[in-house]
């Protein structure tokens, strides 16, 4: 069963059929548990809307998102807000970590805002895996952009979420370290067999997931299967 599924998932801006903005139109996608995934569009290719409704960051004008099995949409949006942060981490290309915490606190920071209970061995795992530790007392302002990105995916993987969502996560690096992070998305996909759904717009980039799916004026045109077996609805 899909870890993932996406049906006939449609996003319009405006109600007169003229002027209509379409950035989703009739989307249907599925992925599978421990996939990582990258999503390939342009700029205004809807790329950036779909990771929106994916996450439950905005409702969809019709159609269906199942995130483990969870119609997202069904819910009000007082329990969707309590399951987005139990089980979707979000990893942004601006980072957003909070300055005045260090790397330990940013990455418990959405645990201890569920009021979670904290896996002490499996959180030493995800900061070894991720190189820090010997940055968890750092603030972010000491730390390289690549670091703060190694920070934000340990904050992202720390609740255990059924899937992870990254926009454009190397947007702020170069070239070298941009490498280096998408390395370390991969790594951490197979490792903790984490769900993971990126977009970009850099065709380079994506050649790192196990598909590639790519999108234009709100229409997935293609998508290249890997072994993995997921496929598109």
């Amino acid at each position: 069963m899909p870890i993932l599924r996406i049906e006939h998932l449609k996003k319009y801006y405006g109600k007169d059929p003229q002027t209509t903005v379409k950035a989703l139109d009739d989307v249907s996608l599925s992925v599978e548990k421990g996939e990582f995934l990258a999503i390939v569009g342009t700029s205004g290719s809807g790329k950036s809307t779909l990771l929106h409704m994916l996450g439950g960051l905005d409702r969809a004008t019709s159609g269906k998102v199942f995130v483990d099995g969870n119609d997202i949409f069904a819910m009000s949006d007082e329990k969707l807000t309590i399951f987005r942060r139990r089980s979707v981490g979000f990893v942004f290309q601006s980072y957003n970590l909070v300055p005045i915490l260090n790397v330990l606190e940013n990455i418990l920071l959405p645990i201890e805002l569920d009021g979670g209970r904290i896996d002490q061995q499996y959180l030493n795992e995800v900061i070894g895996a991720l190189g820090l530790q010997e940055k968890i007392h750092n603030l972010p302002s000491n730390l390289s952009g690549g670091q703060q990105q190694r920070v934000a995916i340990a904050r992202a993987l720390a609740t255990k979420p059924s899937i992870i969502l990254a926009d454009e996560p190397t947007g702020n690096l170069d070239s070298k370290t941009s490498q280096e992070v998408l390395i370390l998305l991969k790594q951490m996909s197979k490792k903790f067999n984490q769900t993971i759904v990126m977009i970009t717009h850099n065709e380079s980039i994506a050649q790192t997931a196990d598909r590639i799916i790519r999108i234009e004026d709100g229409r997935i045109f293609s998508g290249n299967a890997a072994s993995s077996g997921a496929s598109l609805l």
